[in-house]
């Protein structure tokens, strides 16, 4: 796993690998981890990820008056906000983002591999209607080679989101992920938690933590 400064990976935004995120970490790559443990430890993650995502928000100034009477000079949110899920795995993730975001809108894709072609294909969406005014975090886990997220983020542009309100949430991805998602999308930021060294002859990540879907779900 990569833990050093991420120039090389522009407009990657890697959460600080402080020792916390490291155990959580540790605890969802385990093997030996019961479904419920990994459940838990994965929203921790992810609403990490939402809140980091949620920093890079544009934002206008906001004075306020406190119940002192006393003005504050903050800032709030300009633009709604709306996270769409690939499903399965990405599912996962939407109720750790309602948790954070309250009455937030909440759209999916469903993209399967081709078996003839191995090509990632578009076999379903529903999305809110207004999202090409909303900004995005689409919502995915794991990242290998990025064919699925590439698949989505087209549907997304298609629907008029501009790349610069998208914002990609997953929890672990790899450098030939990142290359190729960029090469379609050099303007959209990816917010993830784990930059693992590659993948195997298999196309998994390595170290990885196995299927997420299955871990979170089924097992």
């Amino acid at each position: 796993m990569l833990t050093g400064p991420t120039e090389p990976f522009k407009n990657v935004i890697l959460l600080p690998q402080t020792n916390q995120l490291l155990a959580l970490y540790t605890i969802i790559r385990d093997q030996n981890t019961k479904r419920t443990d990994f459940c838990f430890y994965s929203d921790r993650i992810i609403r990490l990820l939402v809140e980091e995502g949620l920093n890079h928000m544009p934002v206008e100034a906001k004075t306020i008056t406190t119940p002192t009477g006393q003005t504050y000079d903050g800032v709030s949110f300009l633009g709604k906000i709306c996270g769409v899920s690939i499903v399965r795995a990405g599912e996962s993730m939407e109720q750790p983002l309602r948790d954070v975001c309250r009455s937030v809108r909440i759209g999916k894709i469903l993209i399967q591999r081709n078996e003839e072609t191995a090509e990632a294909e578009l076999f379903y969406e529903k999305l809110p209607e207004d999202i090409h005014e909303r900004n995005v975090f689409l919502l995915d886990p794991m990242v290998a080679t990025g064919g699925s997220a590439i698949v989505a983020t087209k549907v997304l542009l298609e629907k008029g989101v501009k790349q610069e309100n998208i914002f990609f949430l997953n929890l672990v991805c790899c450098k030939e992920g990142i290359d190729l998602y960029h090469k379609e999308f050099p303007n959209i930021k990816i917010v993830t938690g784990a930059i693992d060294s590659g993948l195997d002859t298999k196309k998994y990540l390595n170290p990885g933590l196995g299927d997420f879907g299955d871990r979170y779900f089924c097992i």
